[in-house]
């Protein structure tokens, strides 16, 4: 690097601790090519956001053709086909109540904008005293100010304590450390308690609800059950309290449906979608809401307009890729895929399960985790760079959440392919002995 080269300071990543990152020059179905010829099995989908594999060509294709008819037009007082198309298309596939959707960028300012919005239909609807927020122990949803708020206290958070907002926090179903001292099989989602007693103690208090349903994902790959989900929805409607289903990484199939809160038969009050909207091309983001939420923003007075915006809201090219990834779920055997994937973490965790170092296993859809047995447990165990580099010394990119090890890989992954990686993570378990 000369001295005028800029330092690129990556995100995630202990600066001066971490190895130097590899440079990837290509991407073709699960695999990247690393600038020296390396191929790595990408098991993790790039941070959850790759669907189809790299460089399917029916997005790139779409990519380009947007690219030479319109780039970008402010969507502010404007709009365009890939967004009017983008919007019919997700009408189709979502919940019918969530006939308003409103773009943004990535999942942090999907739920940027559904906190605004639930905080603001209170205000406009003249229940002021509505303001506060409930959301889970355990969560992540985003690293903005709203969104990082709202996850739970972790390594992430500890530096910007004094810089967020105050949360009401109630029990997660992390059945594997159940906040009550159950067990699954004997229990009746009595983690739901401490949430019932709240709204009723503060309900006329409570703006929303926020919940990753069925799934946290960086919080460890904690698996809820559906009955969790579907009481949070019953308590949320009797007491009047709006629901946020942060689905950024459950959407588009990840859980075998296309959205988690379907297998709980929930319809929430907003809908954020992100992660693999593209289809991991490019990013782009989107609140859905209902008719009774959007009805408080019109009417004579401006003032209740909802004043949020990003210049690059509903992009035309990223919108012409989501049309293209949605199209690509009607084209090819895209559930299939997902079921196929399903069925082989069923096949090989149950070993898993058995190890000695492995304390418990846990999988949904297309999501597998392992949580491993060690003294430092948590984001920062020390574990965590011993595996991730013993995994990129074979060849397979696995990003541990601390001792929890997940897999979460492209739907087009084959069942080799998956057998392989689960058998890089058996290999690696000496690394405890």
């Amino acid at each position: 690097m000369t001295s005028t080269d800029l330092h690129l300071w990556h995100p995630f990543t202990h600066e001066g601790g971490d190895p130097a990152p590899l440079v990837i020059r290509r991407g073709q179905g699960v695999f990247l090519e690393t600038a020296d010829g390396r191929r790595i099995l990408d098991a993790i989908s790039s941070w959850w956001v790759n669907l189809h594999g790299h460089s399917h060509p029916a997005i790139a294709e779409a990519i380009a053709r947007q690219a030479a008819r319109l780039e970008h037009v402010l969507f502010a007082g404007f709009s365009h086909e890939p967004a009017e198309e983008l919007a019919t298309r997700l009408g189709k596939i979502v919940p019918a109540p969530l006939r308003h959707i409103f773009f943004s960028d990535d999942g942090s300012t999907a739920v940027e904008v559904a906190l605004k919005m639930a905080l603001q239909y209170w205000r406009n609807s003249g229940r002021p005293e509505k303001c506060h927020i409930v959301a889970l122990e355990n969560a992540y949803h985003g690293d903005t100010a709203g969104a990082m708020s709202v996850s739970d206290a972790s390594p992430f958070t500890a530096a910007f304590a004094s810089f967020r907002l105050p949360v009401l926090r109630t029990h997660a179903a992390s059945c594997a450390h159940c906040p009550v001292n159950l067990t699954r099989a004997t229990c009746h989602i009595e983690c739901l308690q401490k949430l019932e007693r709240l709204l009723a103690e503060r309900g006329q208090e409570i703006a929303a609800l926020i919940v990753e349903p069925l799934l946290q994902g960086a919080g460890g790959m904690i698996v809820h059950p559906e009955e969790f989900l579907s009481g949070i929805r019953r308590l949320t409607a009797e007491y009047d309290v709006l629901l946020i289903a942060d689905e950024v990484l459950t959407g588009f199939g990840r859980t075998g449906k296309m959205f988690a809160c379907e297998r709980a038969g929930v319809v929430p009050d907003f809908l954020c979608i992100a992660k693999g909207l593209t289809g991991g091309f490019l990013p782009l983001a989107a609140t859905l809401t209902t008719d009774r939420v959007h009805e408080a923003f019109t009417g004579a007075d401006r003032a209740r307009a909802f004043f949020h915006g990003h210049s690059y809201t509903a992009n035309p090219i990223a919108c012409a890729a989501a049309n293209a990834n949605l199209q690509i779920f009607e084209s090819e055997p895209v559930f299939e895929r997902i079921a196929a994937i399903e069925e082989a973490h069923a096949a090989r965790l149950p070993a898993f399960a058995e190890h000695p170092h492995v304390a418990n296993v846990r999988h949904i859809g297309s999501v597998a985790a392992m949580e491993l047995k060690v003294p430092d447990a948590g984001y920062l165990s020390s574990l965590r760079p011993r595996l991730y580099e013993f995994y990129l010394d074979r060849n397979v990119l696995l990003r541990p959440l601390g001792n929890v090890v997940y897999i979460l890989p492209p739907y087009v992954i084959t069942p080799d392919q998956l057998d392989d990686v689960y058998d890089v993570i058996r290999d690696s378990l000496v690394l405890l002995s």
